[in-house]
């Protein structure tokens, strides 16, 4: 009980006044057979410096840079971060504030979320962007039931190039609202064939780069869709990729979102992560999150606000256009310190980095033997394609802590062998060139 701050009689006298003689009583309501029925298999008790090395040994399983090179991306990105970034974030002003209502109090909040979603604007090449979201997978289903509300349309057609998991979050959004998802396959070249008939779609959703690594043609796609009265979706999960290619507002995207975990935010074994989302003026209303805006007070001095807050759930409840009624503000603001850190010009230089990267393996694989079966062009990763004796080489690769890319058959049956490799500029040539040895050995 030593963890416990209760005594006897504090249990005692909570149970009398909810009118329970026992503890058990409060779980009646939990079938018996789905309750446990004896004590937790617990291990004996550890000491503090035997639970450490326990704890390190359980670590120790886990295939994480930088003891493994891990040449996997699939929308989870390792590059260098400025020490600014960390430093600026970590300020005890950012990172204990909260959900800024009152704006007398929090003018520096809504500024930094203000910069945040100029930059992210920018960056997406649309005229708004909203304070953040959970992730980019929640930030898809979001824009897809925005899509439904602008068209009142209850169909929607999503690229099976876009990544498996956001394609599992998606449905778990949109089912229950009674919205159909269809699918729309890929190509030879690894990006999105055809949308077909969109005039029954309130919206086709495509990844650029896709989850292959292959850059969509995203303009063609958004013209298909409009041409119909559909909106067009631009997902991404690596936003580095608009430092090289076009932004997805530049090429007719109406709705861009994805993740942006690659602009100064960590790894983290999967977490947390920064929902993006951006749309053009028009559609602002619908748009889900929070926004602010910039005004003047009552003396004409600048300042920032909560705007267009019935999205909200703190207020007009009935009207909110989502349940997402918080933002994730400290990866935000980390992303716009890292694009202010980079700039215009700096953002432009990584992207290239990124692509060499990417491009020099490629290159070394093909010149190995190792199949690329997509043509199109690709960011940061790309797919290839082994014999079924690779199988025994990955483990081997494995146990000598290189992780030689990311199986795709689990998602795509139909692609069997098939690897996904991600390379980004903190993998030195060197070490992509061991890896094509690994490989051939």
């Amino acid at each position: 009980m030593r963890y416990l701050p209760h005594t006897p009689e504090d249990v005692a006298e909570m149970l009398a006044a909810v009118g329970a003689k026992r503890l058990e009583d409060l779980f009646a309501a939990i079938p018996p057979e789905c309750r446990r029925r004896e004590a937790m298999k617990l291990p004996a008790p550890l000491t503090e410096w035997e639970l450490n090395a326990h704890i390190d040994q359980l670590a120790g399983r886990m295939a994480a840079a930088p003891e493994y090179k891990v040449f996997v991306g699939a929308g989870s990105y390792e590059h260098h971060i400025p020490a600014a970034v960390g430093f600026l974030a970590s300020r005890s002003e950012f990172v204990t504030s909260y959900t800024p209502y009152q704006p007398e109090m929090s003018q520096g909040t809504l500024q930094a979320i203000f910069e945040y979603q100029t930059l992210a604007a920018r960056l997406l090449g649309l005229e708004v962007a909203n304070a953040s979201m959970y992730d980019g997978a929640s930030a898809l289903a979001e824009a897809l039931l925005m899509a439904v509300r602008v068209t009142r349309r209850p169909r929607v057609a999503v690229a099976r190039a876009v990544h498996p998991l956001y394609r599992q979050v998606v449905r778990t959004y949109l089912d229950p609202a009674g919205v159909e998802v269809c699918e729309l396959p890929f190509g030879p070249d690894g990006t999105t064939g055809g949308v077909g008939e969109p005039a029954e779609f309130a919206a086709v959703a495509v990844q650029s780069p896709n989850f292959f690594g292959c850059i969509e043609d995203v303009k063609s796609i958004a013209d298909t869709a409009h041409a119909a009265g559909a909106l067009c979706v631009a997902a991404f999960s690596e936003p580095l990729a608009f430092g090289l290619f076009k932004s997805p507002g530049t090429l007719g995207a109406d709705i861009a979102c994805g993740e942006g975990q690659s602009l100064g935010i960590p790894r983290s074994f999967g977490g947390p992560g920064l929902g993006m989302f951006a749309t053009r003026r028009q559609h602002v209303r619908h748009m889900p999150g929070r926004l602010v805006g910039e005004t003047t007070d009552i003396e004409g001095r600048r300042g920032f606000v909560l705007t267009l807050a019935t999205r909200e759930q703190h207020i007009r409840r009935e009207k909110a256009t989502s349940n997402i009624c918080t933002n994730n503000s400290l990866c935000a603001l980390t992303a716009a310190i890292f694009m202010a850190c980079l700039g215009g010009t700096g953002l432009r230089e990584l992207a290239r980095l990124n692509y060499d990267r990417s491009e020099y393996l490629k290159d070394r694989f093909r010149a190995a033997g190792v199949g690329l079966p997509f043509a199109a062009p690709t960011f940061n990763e790309f797919t290839a394609v082994f014999p079924p004796g690779y199988r025994e080489t990955y483990r081997r690769l494995l146990d000598r802590k290189i992780m030689a890319g990311l199986p795709l058959e689990p998602y795509y049956p139909e692609l069997v062998g098939h690897y996904l490799f991600g390379v980004t500029e903190t993998m030195p040539r060197e070490e992509l060139d061991t890896l094509v040895r690994e490989v051939q050995s």
